[in-house]
């Protein structure tokens, strides 16, 4: 088997709705699965970005935690 792993963001408006965000990922499910791949599943990789120091520690920014969606296809 081989997978593809795509990475999903949402782009919507503040007057968008939920359908909004299904009817993008339906788009990138159909596109894979017209090029022969079946759609496995989404999952969240979630991670650490860590702080920077700065110099002198001036300019330093935090470090935060953020999370990634990413639409997993399979092949056979």
């Amino acid at each position: 088997m081989t997978y593809k792993v795509v990475p999903f963001t949402a782009k919507i408006t503040r007057t968008d709705t939920v359908s909004t965000v299904a009817s993008q990922i339906q788009n990138i499910i159909d596109e894979y699965v017209k090029n022969g791949w079946t759609y496995h599943g989404l999952e969240v990789v979630e991670t650490s970005v860590a702080p920077t120091a700065g110099c002198f520690g001036l300019g330093a920014l935090p470090g935060y935690n953020t999370a990634f969606q990413m639409l997993v296809f399979v092949k056979n």
